[in-house]
């Protein structure tokens, strides 16, 4: 594709070599320059891809985009007010815009993304309908598998892989949108079709600096979707944020929710450690549902699922077979289970509201005692710290506060902060140990029969970030190692 095409829609001044090359991809990292490449100049947090114009060049880059003036370049340069945003608009011209040929589903918000995203597939798989998923755990159509690293992932990648479901014949495409991906425009020039709010509880405040400015982040996915036939919003009414995503949402808005009127709404809620059942109750009748997924919050993630599908025209008995059939989304209410006669789960909960989801679950259905193993990450919103060592003690019978992945902070300075929170409830029983290896152990050697642990924060994930290094660490391997050599002893 030329570069005239390729910046279509981008304004900007042209300087340096005039021309109008071929463009064979493009590139926001100096190090994925190939031959032909048009590399973008993105003014990023740690380093500024201007300073890599150079090396791009090397690497044989045909031109540039930036948004400062780059000196001595004979390549042909664009400049352009927010590189960012074009970077958007470029991968979308160069892929040829694969989500306009897509059903394009966004779902935000501070917790339940990744369960959302998947329980929607499950329903439109169910439905006969080939369905892409793009999010936390990696990004999939048909057989094949990416890890593209981030929630929502830069623009070229989140096109590159939307063009692969395109290829694969996919009809829709279920994607999480995270606040980050909002504010940093890496979505603005994706199709949407559907946006999904699941709620709006204190994160990323690293970031985003004050709740109004993370909500506004979350509302620009609903400014993003067209106003034409076809096109609706999914909104958690009983988020206390509901009305001011009612009111952006310009196509049409279907609330659900438990507590509050809404729409499409659960009725006689019954949850326990082999799963949930409750009636749905829509304006076409009422019908129930059984699953396999655990917890209060799991019924929000299947009514946001439901009040998709319902709205989407999918059948209720489609609906109903597709949830009874998810065994569960890794890291999410995960249980480890080797025999033991106590229940060990591993839970990607990492913000206040997530934790004490989670916990308010635990102690409706647990047998005996509440043993949690939670910390922080570090480099994040220092606020939620001491919020989070409030919930978990609060709920617990026993907590252990531990290192969380925590990249360039001193482990044992994110647990400092975390420790007031515990000591606000009177009589609270905790232990601090830096090693989150040691801390699981401790946790699992403590436990009785009937007792409930939760080991809180990373879920999913197979790594531990520390100093600039990425360790092997899965919570649930480390759990069910423990888990063993208790039964063996």
């Amino acid at each position: 594709m030329r570069l005239s095409k390729v910046l279509e829609g981008v304004v900007h001044s042209r300087v340096g070599v005039p021309g109008d090359p071929e463009i064979c991809g493009v590139a926001y990292d100096s190090r994925q320059v190939k031959p032909g490449f048009l590399f973008v100049c993105i003014s990023g947090f740690k380093t500024d891809g201007h300073l890599f114009v150079k090396d791009a060049r090397e690497r044989g880059a045909a031109a540039i985009l930036a948004e400062k003036e780059i000196a001595d370049c004979d390549l042909p340069v664009a400049l352009c007010d927010d590189s960012r945003q074009a970077l958007a608009r470029v991968a979308g011209n160069f892929h040829h815009h694969p989500s306009r040929q897509l059903r394009l589903i966004g779902v935000t918000g501070t917790n339940g993304k990744t369960t959302t995203t998947h329980l929607i597939k499950a329903i439109l798989e169910e439905a006969g309908k080939k369905t892409g998923i793009l999010g936390t755990l990696y990004a999939r159509v048909g057989g094949q598998s990416f890890d593209l690293g981030h929630t929502t992932p830069e623009a070229p990648d989140i096109e590159a892989f939307l063009k692969v479901c395109r290829e694969q014949q996919a009809e829709y495409v279920v994607m999480e949108v995270s606040s980050h991906a909002l504010v940093l425009e890496r979505v603005v020039a994706l199709d949407f079709n559907v946006a999904v709010f699941t709620n709006l509880t204190q994160d990323h405040l690293d970031l985003h600096q004050t709740m109004e400015a993370y909500r506004d982040a979350k509302l620009k996915l609903f400014k993003n979707l067209e106003t034409r036939p076809g096109d609706f919003s999914i909104i958690n009414g009983d988020d206390e944020y509901a009305p001011e995503f009612m009111a952006r949402a310009e196509t049409t808005a279907v609330s659900y929710g438990i507590e509050k009127e809404a729409r499409i709404m659960a009725r006689d809620v019954h949850v326990t450690l082999k799963g949930s059942d409750f009636s749905v109750v829509y304006p076409g009748g009422t019908f129930k549902i059984q699953m396999k997924l655990i917890g209060l919050f799991s019924v929000y993630n299947a009514l946001a699922a439901i009040a998709f599908a319902l709205t989407e025209g999918i059948a209720v008995e489609t609906i109903q077979s597709a949830l009874g059939r998810v065994d569960g989304v890794p890291g999410r209410f995960e249980q480890v289970q080797c025999g033991q006669d106590f229940t060990v789960v591993v839970d990607y909960a990492h913000t206040p509201d997530g934790l004490e989801n989670i916990l308010k679950t635990a102690r409706g259905i647990l047998e005996n005692r509440l043993i949690t193993v939670f910390g922080c990450g570090g480099d994040r919103d220092r606020g939620k710290r001491p919020l989070m060592g409030e919930i978990a003690a609060r709920y617990s019978d026993f907590t252990i506060v531990t290192s969380d992945n925590p990249r360039s902070e001193e482990p044992r300075d994110i647990i400092n902060d975390i420790v007031p929170g515990v000591e606000k409830v009177k009589d609270s029983r905790y232990a601090i140990i830096v090693d989150r290896r040691e801390a699981i152990r401790h946790a699992i050697y403590l436990a009785r029969p009937g007792d409930l642990v939760i080991i809180a924060g990373k879920g999913h994930e197979t790594y531990q970030l520390v100093k600039g290094q990425v360790l092997d660490f899965d919570d649930r391997l480390v759990a069910a190692e423990f888990l063993k050599g208790k039964e063996q002893a």
